[in-house]
Formats: structure tokens, C-alpha cells, sequence
């Protein structure tokens, strides 16, 4: 009697990258994803060399998954970080300081610009007790509506 071997084909490893990359939809976790492309990559390269065994082939699976993983938390996700401080608490935005673009004319309002968007603009209208003229720096001390409160720094 002979007996059946099953052998890992070409096709075998991307079908099997394609399925992880669509059980990512699923799951959103951006874990599975890379064992998806490490599997295609594996079948890409049996593709080219079909005589690799099957231990080389987990090992390069296992290799090029982690490789991935690594390649996104390392590197390309720190670059998505969000810097526009949008959805931040009130707390966090009071001491944020900018630069007066427009003075308030009595009894408008005045512009301040910020180098780092506060709650996703970079420019906001601003009520200042304190004289202030266009280049002088302010800090967020209160918002009054959609209006920020602010004192100039000295």
C-alpha cells in the first residue's frame, strides 16, 4: 500500500495569505495581517524554487511574518500617530501656547495661531484681558464657547 504525502504548494501558501489578510477584516487587529503576507511571500518564493522543503518554508514563513510585525510597530505605525491633539480633554489644551496673528479690535476678537493644531485647527479666536499686538506669545488659560481665553506670557 502506498502511502499519501501532502506537499505544500505554491499556491497551497498564497491562498493561505489571502485567507489571513481577509480574516484581518474580521478582526482589526492588525496582528493576523502579517502572517497573511508572510505566507504569500513563502509562496512566492516556492513559487521561484519549488523544491524547498517544508521546514525551510515554515522557517521562512515564521521569518518574513516577523519581519513584518516588526517592520510596522517599529516603524511605519510611530509615524501615524495622531499630532493634531483633536478629541484631547479640556485640561490638556489650557497652557498651550501660540502666537497672536490678529489683534482683538474692542469688542471683536483676536487670532492666534499654534504650532501644533489644538483640537484640530491651528488657528483659533481668542479673548485676552491682557493689551496684545500681532507676534506677541499667549497661553490658553480657558475657552469661553468656541472662543479661547488667553494671557500673554511675559
Amino acid at each position: 500500500m502506498e502511502s499519501a504525502v501532502f506537499e505544500l504548494q505554491y499556491w497551497h501558501w498564497i491562498l493561505l495569505g489571502i485567507g489571513l489578510a481577509l480574516l484581518e477584516m474580521l478582526l482589526a487587529s492588525f496582528t493576523v495581517l502579517w502572517f497573511g503576507l508572510g505566507a504569500v511571500v513563502v509562496g512566492l518564493v516556492l513559487l521561484a524554487f519549488p523544491t524547498l522543503n517544508l521546514s525551510l518554508q515554515l522557517l521562512l514563513w515564521l521569518l518574513a511574518s516577523g519581519g513584518f510585525a516588526v517592520w510596522w510597530f517599529k516603524y511605519f505605525k510611530p509615524r501615524m500617530v495622531d499630532k493634531t491633539r483633536a478629541g484631547i480633554t479640556r485640561e490638556a489644551v489650557i497652557g498651550q501656547t501660540g502666537q497672536v496673528i490678529r489683534a482683538p479690535a474692542p469688542p471683536g476678537r483676536g487670532l492666534v495661531r499654534f504650532t501644533i493644531p489644538v483640537l484640530g485647527d491651528d488657528e483659533w479666536e481668542f479673548i485676552c484681558e491682557d493689551p496684545v499686538v500681532p507676534g506677541d506669545r499667549v497661553r490658553v488659560t480657558d475657552f469661553s464657547g468656541n472662543t479661547l481665553v488667553v494671557a500673554k506670557r511675559s
